[in-house]
């Protein structure tokens, strides 16, 4: 697709496809990343329209949480897609008891126990509802991000740097955006996809399944509203980006990923007569003339953030609420938090140890960490977040994803990359929380 000449786009459709290349994808760009102030706060448009109908629609607001919740319990079920797997079924049980869960916490029910602060009620505000708000209006805006050609730019630009950094082929670059800036789910769908057609070997895929296909910006904005880091929305997404994907450049290459077969093949080469630039340019231009109408294209979007949403809320109120207990009176994340205390020990943390055990609660959920260090200092808060976003790998959502494929992995061979992601990030996000703060940019 992306090899196309320009002569893909007929010249009288240049203008408007051009149009649509800068235009939507500005709009995506500001909604983004370029923060407004409102009422005295400063952050970007989507957590600003977020806020505002979290405050002034809230009865609304929980009667869509819940609509959402009950769909997204009650689908497996219907469906039948419990009987698929074991983790199907365990996570349609978890679904419902989610849904249960949400249900007790209208109605004040249960131990007193689960309502003390930071516990179910801070999940249901704080994660539930954000996420009933903030995934589908990020989904509508992520078609302006993504759906009208700067996905196909960007990843044309970066195919010279994809093999020799990332063991990925040229043509991985624009999956790898999408499973970065998009949901883990679609950049899954894609991967699979790839995977299945052949384009991808087994290890090109598991890198790309394990490496990119991260939470989505929507999810990241959340993080950021949890640990009050939106005053440096730009930093740590960015941040982040590049962690996660200097990370994955050492994962790719270190056991298990680096053991699983891979025969290479040699990228397509550029169109005859055309520069990397005027081939990625083509590129966009090409796929903003084949998008679809901005409507249709919203419609879906829309519809699949809500499948999304619904999926997601039942199942992260019941492991998160599970998580927080664990947390709180089990010693299993201690014993995972031994296994990287020696890097927040050495680089000198508060609390290390404390902060180990949050982390290590990202393998059950990756808002966890958030939840347990709201309090924390800014260092601390910001290491949090974006380790929490680039290990990548949780056993909330993206790890059933990626068993659900037909990617052969191994749940052994998952957990341990999630460690080695965990741990890696870790020595990569410290420093640079310490740096930025030692610079006033925290």
């Amino acid at each position: 697709m992306t090899e196309q000449p320009t002569a893909a786009v007929p010249a009288s459709a240049r203008n408007l496809a051009l149009l649509r290349l800068l235009g939507y994808s500005l709009i995506g760009l500001l909604i983004f990343f370029v923060p407004f102030e409102i009422g005295g706060k400063s952050t970007i448009i989507l957590d600003h329209t977020a806020s505002f109908l979290l405050k002034e629609a809230r009865p609304l607001v929980i009667g869509i949480a819940m609509l959402l919740m009950a769909y997204g319990a009650l689908q497996p079920w219907i469906r039948g897609t419990w009987r698929e797997n074991a983790v199907a079924l365990a996570f349609s049980v978890l679904k419902v008891l989610g849904l249960a869960i949400g249900v007790a916490f209208l109605f004040r029910a249960g131990p007193e126990a689960v309502y003390a602060p930071g516990m179910l009620p801070f999940l249901f505000d704080k994660l539930v509802l954000t996420l009933a708000l903030i995934v589908p209006l990020g989904a509508l805006a992520l078609v302006f991000l993504i759906g009208f050609g700067l996905l196909e730019f960007t990843g044309v630009l970066m195919q010279p740097v994809m093999r020799p950094i990332w063991r990925t082929p040229g043509k991985s670059a624009i999956d790898a955006v999408a499973s970065f800036v998009g949901s883990y789910s679609v950049g899954l769908l894609i991967t699979a996809r790839m995977y299945a057609q052949g384009h991808y070997t087994l290890r090109e895929a598991a890198i790309i399944a394990t490496g990119f296909s991260t939470v989505s910006a929507p999810f990241m904005v959340i993080v950021a509203k949890t640990l009050d880091l939106m005053p440096a929305w730009n930093l740590y997404f960015w941040g982040c980006m590049a962690i996660t994907f200097a990370v994955t450049a050492v994962s790719a290459r270190i056991y298990p990923i680096s053991r699983l077969p891979s025969e290479g093949r040699a990228d397509p080469p550029l169109p005859t007569g055309r520069s990397r630039v005027q081939a990625a340019w083509d590129a966009g231009l090409e796929h903003a003339h084949s998008a679809p109408p901005l409507w249709i294209s919203l419609r879906e979007t829309f519809a699949d953030g809500l499948r999304m949403t619904a999926a997601i809320l039942p199942s992260i109120l019941a492991v998160g609420l599970l998580g927080l207990l664990a947390a709180k009176y089990t010693p299993v994340f201690d014993v995972l938090g031994a296994l990287l205390y020696p890097v927040t020990w050495a680089f000198g943390l508060d609390e290390p140890m404390a902060v180990a055990r949050a982390v290590a609660s990202g393998l059950a959920e990756m808002f966890l960490p958030a939840m347990l260090m709201k309090e924390a200092d800014v260092v601390v808060r910001f290491t949090v977040a974006v380790v929490s976003v680039s290990s990548v790998l949780f056993l909330s959502a993206s790890i059933p994803c990626v068993i659900a494929t037909r990617i052969p992995l191994r749940m052994r061979d998952l957990l341990l990359v999630w460690l080695q992601r965990t741990f890696l990030s870790l020595v990569l996000a410290i420093p640079f929380a310490q740096l930025a703060h030692k610079l006033g940019w925290l």
